[in-house]
């Protein structure tokens, strides 16, 4: 697969980085905060996926380390729903 094959699926599933000015922040801090948030969403749904993928190939035994796939997923979701809460809210402020 191409490069710009990939860009282009990635393109109608990834949402639009694209933030919004803070009052008071000029310049780069305002776009790389912005930037940071959406950077730390995307971690979060990796995270997520990451321990979707560690809960379908753990070792199912009773001594397997069974709780690591929901510590993945859980700081995922975390990450997710702090990071739009911020977004939400600075939008909220901006807007």
């Amino acid at each position: 697969m191409s490069s710009r094959v990939m860009w282009a699926l990635a393109d109608g599933l990834l949402p639009a980085a694209k933030p919004t000015k803070i009052k008071g922040l000029d310049g780069p801090v305002s776009e790389l905060f912005g930037y940071g948030l959406w950077l730390v969403l995307l971690a979060g749904a990796g995270a997520v996926i990451f321990g979707i993928f560690k809960l379908a190939t753990s070792d199912k035994s009773r001594n397997g380390g069974g709780s690591e796939p929901f510590k993945w997923m859980g700081g995922g979701v975390a990450a997710c729903l702090l990071s739009g809460a911020v977004i939400t809210i600075l939008n909220g402020i901006v807007g």
